[in-house]
């Protein structure tokens, strides 16, 4: 009886076994799977990759990095050795497709992720604006600054360019959000240097209904129409202009909103003198101040600052 295998040539297995062998040794790849792969061939847009395959994967250019590249060699290099994310399975012909972005990306938001449990403070350059708001990049990733949270007297468009302090407001991989202010970077950076209590100088930028938004130095506070004085006041238009240099008193600071409250009220030596004489508001600014910090220091003052004599007689007194 004749054998129907058949031994190759100075082989001492058959071709049968050769092939078994081959799927032995060959690995199951599955997509969002990431794997080493050497750099074998590099083609005008796209490159072939050895993962160890049957067949060379493949990458094309726009997935070899999360930023704009418009050749392959700015990122691969032959023979290189590194990782590739399986973003596709097999086609027809057998051949994967690879992604270096996909990795970038994942890696990007882990970075972005722990910058914000850190509360830091980033800086990125602006690279376009909307209607909106404006638009920079983060790690690699498109983030977008509210109008609200930009704190210039700039246009928007004049920003293009420029380098701007961030803190971030919303990190939302799923939703593909990226939210962030120069407001807050701005408020915090300025926060360090004052105190609740504090005197300091500005000028109206803003009037509304509910009260004036004051620069001091180059950050907005906001001086609502219930501080301004213990007056009744109708609206804030009645007692300031826009442009006017005021002395306010700090009377809160949020640095998680990134919002500073100010008051004049506090500071008036006479009920209603920010209506009547402003002026005497200005002139005794830090005295008033000065005694509103003093009535802060009593209202806080705990009660381990009794002295120890008076703490003896209300125990002796409780028992």
């Amino acid at each position: 009886m004749v054998n129907q295998k058949t031994e190759a040539p100075g082989i001492g297995f058959t071709h049968e076994d050769f092939a078994s062998l081959l799927d032995k040794y060959d690995y199951h790849f599955n997509p969002g799977d990431i794997v080493a792969g050497t750099v074998f061939s590099i083609e005008p847009r796209g490159a072939l990759i050895d993962i160890g395959a049957k067949t060379a994967a493949y990458i094309p250019i726009q997935e070899m990095s999360i930023n704009r590249i418009d050749n392959p060699d700015e990122v691969l290099n032959s023979n290189e050795t590194r990782e590739f994310f399986i973003l596709a399975d097999e086609n027809e012909d057998g051949q994967l497709t690879l992604s270096i972005r996909r990795i970038e990306y994942m890696r990007a938001w882990e970075r972005v992720r722990q910058l914000q449990t850190e509360d830091a403070t980033v800086r990125s350059a602006v690279f376009a604006t909307n209607r909106g708001g404006a638009l920079v990049r983060i790690e690699g990733l498109r983030g977008f600054i509210p109008g609200s949270h930009i704190s210039t007297r700039a246009a928007k468009e004049e920003l293009i360019g420029e380098e701007l302090p961030l803190k971030f407001l919303e990190v939302d991989e799923e939703r593909n959000r990226l939210v962030l202010s120069h407001r807050r970077a701005l408020v915090e950076r300025k926060m360090n240097r004052l105190e609740v209590g504090e005197v300091v100088i500005g000028a109206v930028r803003g009037i509304k209904p509910y009260g004036a938004f004051i620069d001091i130095g180059g950050v907005s506070g906001l001086l609502h129409i219930s501080e301004i004085s213990h007056d009744h006041i109708d609206t804030p238009h009645s007692v300031f202009n826009v442009n006017d240099e005021v002395k306010v008193m700090i009377i809160d600071l949020d640095a998680e909103r990134g919002r500073i409250s100010l008051s004049t009220k506090q500071l008036e030596p006479e009920p209603g003198d920010m209506v009547k004489n402003p002026q005497s508001v200005y002139d005794n600014a830090e005295a008033m101040a000065a005694k509103y910090r003093e009535a802060m220091a009593a209202q806080q003052q705990p009660v381990g600052s009794i002295p120890d004599e008076e703490l003896e007689e209300v125990g002796a007194a409780a028992e």
